[in-house]
């Protein structure tokens, strides 16, 4: 694997974990000229993931940077570190996988939706900003009924809220 810092070809694989359901392979491998840290990746290549968008049923390969980014966008200037947000993309691809084995197919508004579950228990106000645009919000109305929906969600019996206050 060449180094993306060097170009060095010589490294060695640091720690490996497996990702969706042990079809991926997440190696953590360190550059032997450098010492950069880097992240790959190993899949098995099946026929590929097809989103299905909402305008005319259109399809485009599933675009795991495409996901990253909206979802760095959301976490802009938020006490959420690169890690949590790794994470949090790799369980999304996991379950974009999981939903589309069947019909290697899942529509963009399931992986929106499953945007906004994560977001929703990460920073809620990445969430809103997600929503606002993934929704199309507009109106201000609009953007206090996504606020009501989501301070009722979170402040309901055995919500994340509660169990950081103890209760449930």
């Amino acid at each position: 694997m060449r180094c993306p810092k060097c170009g060095a070809l010589e490294d060695k694989v640091i720690e490996s974990r497996a990702l969706a359901d042990g079809r991926t392979i997440r190696r953590r491998r360190e550059c032997l000229t450098c010492e950069y840290r880097f992240t790959s990746y190993e899949r098995i290549e099946e026929k590929q993931l097809m989103v299905v968008k909402k305008t005319k049923g259109r399809r485009e390969p599933f675009d795991r940077a495409k996901l990253e980014k909206g979802i760095q966008q959301a976490l802009r200037k938020r006490q959420v570190s690169q890690g949590q947000i790794a994470a949090m993309i790799d369980e999304l691809e996991e379950q974009a996988i999981h939903e589309g084995m069947e019909s290697h197919e899942i529509t963009a508004a399931r992986i929106g939706e499953f945007v906004l579950e994560q977001l929703g228990r990460l920073d809620t106000v990445a969430y809103i900003r997600f929503a606002s645009v993934y929704r199309n919000f507009e109106s201000v109305d609009e953007f206090m009924q996504e606020i009501d929906r989501l301070a009722a969600a979170t402040s309901a019996p055995g919500s994340a809220t509660d169990k950081k206050k103890g209760v449930g």
